[in-house]
């Protein structure tokens, strides 16, 4: 049991700092209940106790979005019951309790049926359920109270209480906001499908050619959770719709976009979990095909790899993803003398058996690189309506280092094909001695050319 707990632990520490959270809110409301709610409220001020239990929620977007829905749900069904209880007292002493019961009956069906409608019950369910439970809750009850005003005032006051704890709370000790997790978790998704397949091309050829790989290669596996991020993504995006503007997120940040970007990264790693099939298949492509459409199949897998761990690496510290793009050039070339290959007469004396194998894979990865440039595309869309930072220059995921000076003859041009940068530089002069009576050189151009 320890060790389970230690392990939970330090797989997100922010578990711990919620659970503090969740004990510190209800804490605070229990205070408040023993020193003043108990005694302006009565036995209805335990429902501020009991709203913290309910709504606190790991993400500031979770607990704001259930605070909201409880407080609006409790204030609506407060006003409609109050209205149903002086509209029923119109009907008689007979036709009273008949009007009511009809009433709690039409309600409850309406809700019901609405929660069914798939916007509905992903940003309003909760409230639907608390407003037919409050609406039954203060009819029913008003029809032996005379203070029925009263009863939904202290409902909705001490739910009032119990959801702002909750949400100070949430915001001000060690937010977690949902909008930054989704945002890391296509970032993150992304850069998994990007090592998946940069890895790939090698390693499949490696293995038809009979050779063995030492190597640990779990990272050509790590496709395997984008497969199932769908319902975390939703989940976040829906979250992240409640909350105000934060850090680098400003208020209406455009987060349906992501689930877009995440709808992509999960064909491109169908498409990837394809490939893997490929590499674990007990028939291979034989040498002579192998040798045929190795170069292409590799440059297509490896750009197409660069390409993504480049978009992920612009999705996080949110600039253009420019410097994907030669990338993508790169894989659509490869693709492009691939499909001339596909389509000469090269096959024609070997055997079809042979040739299955190494054209599927050739075949996948030609669909791995429209997908890339779909997810570039949708990129694209993010960056320019989340209004990402242009930056000169753009950088890989490569880290350049520092503190490496070195002399460049004059008008000679430095390409850095991984960084996407050319720097033209012309040798400085050495500055004059002290003793020296000839006037200082003027510094000659740089030039940085993206």
């Amino acid at each position: 049991m320890a060790w389970n707990i230690k392990k939970l632990g330090q797989e997100d520490p922010r578990r711990v700092v919620h659970s503090l959270k969740v004990g510190l809110a209800l804490t605070l409301v229990s205070t408040l209940y023993y020193l003043s709610l108990s005694k302006t409220f009565g036995v209805d001020a335990i429902w501020a106790v009991m709203t913290v239990v309910l709504v606190f929620e790991f993400s500031v977007g979770a607990t704001l979005g259930k605070g909201l829905n409880r407080g609006m749900a409790t204030l609506l069904a407060g006003g409609l019951s109050i209205g149903a209880h002086h509209l029923a007292k119109l009907t008689g002493h007979i036709g009273q309790p008949i009007l009511i019961l009809f009433l709690v009956f039409l309600q409850a069906t309406i809700s019901t049926f609405l929660r069914f409608f798939p916007k509905i019950k992903a940003r309003y369910d909760y409230g639907m359920l608390i407003f037919i439970l409050t609406f039954s809750m203060i009819t029913v009850s008003g029809f032996r109270q005379d203070q029925i005003l009263e009863l939904a005032h202290k409902r909705l006051s001490t739910v009032s209480i119990g959801a702002a704890a909750c949400v100070i709370v949430s915001i001000v000790v060690f937010p977690v906001w949902a909008g930054e997790d989704l945002h890391n978790l296509i970032a993150l998704n992304i850069e998994k499908l990007g090592n998946s397949l940069e890895g790939f091309g090698d390693e499949y050829f490696k293995r038809t050619g009979g050779e063995e790989s030492k190597d640990d290669k779990k990272f050509l596996e790590g496709y395997k959770s984008v497969l199932n991020s769908k319902n975390s993504e939703e989940s976040l995006a829906n979250f992240a719709a409640w909350e105000p503007c934060h850090g680098r997120f400003p208020f209406r940040h455009p987060w349906k976009l992501y689930l877009k970007v995440g709808t992509l990264a999960r064909e491109c790693a169908y498409r990837i979990q394809a490939l893997n099939g490929c590499l674990n298949a007990d028939i291979q492509a034989s040498s002579e095909v192998s040798n045929i459409i190795q170069e292409a199949c590799t440059k297509m897998s490896r750009e197409s790899g660069k390409s993504l761990k480049e978009l992920a690496l612009a999705i996080k510290i949110m600039v253009q993803p420019s410097s994907a793009d030669s990338h993508i050039e790169n894989a659509k070339s490869a693709a492009k003398n691939i499909k001339s290959l596909l389509k000469s007469g090269i096959w024609e004396d070997i055997d079809l058996l042979k040739v299955i194998p190494g054209v599927t894979v050739a075949s996948i990865l030609i669909d791995v690189v429209t997908y890339t440039e779909k997810i570039s595309e949708s990129i694209y869309e993010l960056a320019s309506k989340a209004q990402f930072k242009s930056v000169e220059p753009t950088l890989s995921p490569k880290k350049l280092h520092s503190g490496q000076n070195q002399s460049v003859k004059s008008a000679q041009i430095v390409n850095c094909p991984d960084v996407g940068i050319n720097v033209r530089e012309s040798t400085l002069p050495s500055p004059p001695s002290e003793n020296s009576s000839a006037p200082k050189a003027s510094k000659q151009s740089m030039g940085v050319q993206i």
